[in-house]
């Protein structure tokens, strides 16, 4: 199997667990007696983890190779799983969330992120770098899908083999920690080929790396930090509406359960899937950065238009929508900034842009569980849609001048 197909495999199999515990994380943690400020500290704590985890570990890579780094986060994400069907202490649980491996929402979590992004040009050819983020994106949300359905699991546990509706959720968590163990085996078979250093395929060359020593940024550094900051913005944004949260919030709203959110989440899923190879397309024709914000902005209004809905049914189908165009600026995004960095920039240009997202996105979901439990539950929704639509602005007027190499998008 190629590199290539060993990164996707990865990908997909991870995000199908992610899928399933975004979904009944807050649901959890609330049947084991926690407060929604106390499900929001717990998903702030792991994203911030994650930030942490993904500077410290990016770094190393420099050194140590990518693949050691990914298998040590697999082996990671195996730990954290177990340590959440082992304990339901407040404080061993927030431990465990220091890890940054806890699935808060259908995305990534972790270093994965970051490591696959500067991976994935040296496994193709310059020509097929937007379609190879986008395919990478698609396996995810797939899977992401597949994984949100199955978080009515437990529910059919209960029925069939009688067990409590703790130890069905705990059930998930074990499986959590067996699917970290299988990323671990599935990373131990990339290629040498994957590491900094190597030819590099992507960039169309075969020298050596050597403008910028041990992956540090030089000539991209400005536009690096730029690009950074305005990503945090976006992230602090939807740390108001990580997955988790939406959830949570359809459960205290509406009463939905695991069987109801399994299938909504699904959809969500099945939507960001069909739309990240559409992203690719459209933005061969009108480029990176219009296709993420002319995708994006729409997107905003139907977010902050959730909590107004009257009935549970037109609040899922806002939702249906907004997730239909939300995501179609990720793989945008990975293949803008992979772009515009030289091929030996791209391991910190990644690490440095995700991680401010991490760190960005890891301040407020405490802020939305405690807006949610004290002031109006449908608050985060309008502030997260409201500053995305502010970063969508700045975005384009700063950077809509700025194109990759090679790209010419049609006016």
């Amino acid at each position: 199997m190629t590199d290539a197909r060993l990164i996707l495999t990865a990908r997909g199999t991870r995000t199908f667990a992610y899928g399933y515990l975004s979904v009944l994380l807050g649901v959890y943690l609330e049947q084991v007696g926690f407060a929604p400020w106390q499900v929001g500290a717990i998903l702030t704590t792991t994203l911030a983890g994650s930030a942490v985890l993904t500077l410290v570990l990016a770094a190393a890579a420099d050194r140590v190779g990518r693949r050691p780094m990914l298998m040590l986060s697999a082996l990671l994400m195996a730990a954290s799983g177990g340590a959440f069907a082992a304990t339901t202490s407040y404080p061993l649980l927030v431990l465990a969330s220091l890890t940054g491996t806890i699935g808060a929402t259908s995305g990534e979590v972790g270093p994965f992120l970051s490591l696959e992004q500067a991976m994935l040009p040296q496994t193709v050819r310059p020509d097929r770098r937007n379609a190879v983020f986008g395919w990478y994106n698609t396996v995810g949300a797939l899977a992401g899908a597949l994984g949100a359905l199955f978080a009515g699991a437990p529910a059919l546990l209960q029925g069939w083999q009688g067990w409590s509706s703790a130890t069905a959720l705990r059930a998930m968590f074990v499986l959590y920690a067996v699917i970290g163990l299988a990323v671990f085996l599935i990373f131990a078979r990339l290629s040498a080929a994957v590491e900094i250093g190597s030819n590099q395929t992507g960039a169309g060359s075969t020298r050596l790396l050597r403008t910028a020593p041990h992956g540090g940024l030089g000539r991209s550094r400005a536009s690096v930090l730029r690009l950074s900051a305005l990503f945090g913005l976006d992230a602090l944004a939807g740390g108001f509406v990580v997955q988790s949260l939406i959830a949570f919030w359809f459960h205290l709203r509406w009463g939905a359960g695991l069987e109801l959110l399994g299938p909504i989440f699904l959809g969500v899923g099945l939507l960001q899937a069909a739309s990240f190879p559409a992203a690719a397309r459209i933005a061969d024709r009108i480029g990176l950065i219009n296709t993420m914000v002319f995708t994006h902005l729409p997107s905003n209004v139907l977010l902050m238009l959730i909590p107004a809905a009257p009935t549970a049914p037109l609040a899922v189908a806002l939702l249906l929508a907004r997730h239909a165009l939300s995501q179609m600026d990720v793989p945008t995004r990975q293949s803008y900034v992979m772009a515009v960095v030289d091929p030996e920039e791209r391991n910190r240009a990644a690490a440095l842009t995700n991680v401010v997202r991490n760190a960005a996105q890891a301040v407020t979901p405490i802020v939305s569980g405690y807006a949610m439990q004290v002031a109006a539950l449908g608050l985060p929704f309008v502030v997260g849609g409201a500053l995305k639509s502010v970063y969508d602005i700045i975005l384009y007027v700063q950077f809509r001048h700025l194109r990759p190499p090679g790209e010419c998008p049609r006016q």
